[in-house]
């Protein structure tokens, strides 16, 4: 095994995993708003969508699976949107009249996280790029390709867990819920910002001329 190639990729997963993004700004907005439960059900959500897009490098590698870059930007597109319209819908909550209960908080909703993190996980520009382009970089860490490809999913849920269950305790502190409106609006910019920056790029992508 090769114990330096790991380290580097384990680093490399910590700092996309921690670093803000639509993932992050999700289950601090789901743990202020609806609890630690259900922000747990949406990072198990997100760690799925992360699982199958592992799956999709592996096979790339595996099968010579090559996968139309259009397709890929139709995806990112969509998961944009939706990002997009999270966005608007924490918003509106960050804006709402104090008192007033957050419909994301709602019973009507308690049993979306899954598909909710699934989603914005799927359609995570940075993700999609991770996967596609940089997992590939790290296959040689073990004896088989079986093996890297195992390790390195393996490594991936692991830190994704530990990172993601960090923010929704954090989430739940004292001084984050005193600012709860507050930080629930930030969150929501964030998600705006990349849904904006990855309809943009998306969009460029599909007007490309083909090679």
């Amino acid at each position: 095994m090769n114990l330096s190639l790991l380290l580097v990729y384990m680093l490399s997963v910590l700092m996309l995993v921690a670093t803000p993004g639509p993932v992050v700004a999700l289950i601090i907005n789901t743990s202020m708003n609806a609890g630690p439960r259900q922000a747990l059900l949406t990072a198990v959500g997100t760690n799925a969508a992360s699982l199958l897009l592992a799956l999709v490098a592996v096979l790339m590698l595996t099968t010579g699976l090559s996968l139309d870059p259009r397709l890929i930007s139709w995806v990112s597109l969509l998961g944009c949107c939706f990002i997009g319209w999270l966005a608007l819908q924490g918003l509106r909550e960050a804006a709402a009249a104090p008192g007033s209960e957050p419909e994301a908080a709602s019973p009507r909703r308690r049993g979306q996280g899954l598909a909710t993190g699934f989603l914005v996980g799927i359609g995570n520009p940075k993700d999609i790029i991770f996967f596609v382009s940089f997992f590939p970089q790290f296959i040689q860490v073990g004896r088989s390709l079986q093996h890297s490809a195992l390790l390195l999913t393996l490594v991936w849920a692991l830190i994704d867990f530990a990172v993601l269950g960090a923010y929704i305790l954090v989430a739940r502190q004292g001084f984050s819920l005193k600012y709860k409106r507050l930080v629930t609006g930030l969150s929501s910019l964030v998600l705006l910002g990349v849904a904006l920056v990855g309809l943009v790029y998306s969009v460029l992508e599909l007007l490309r001329p083909a090679a």
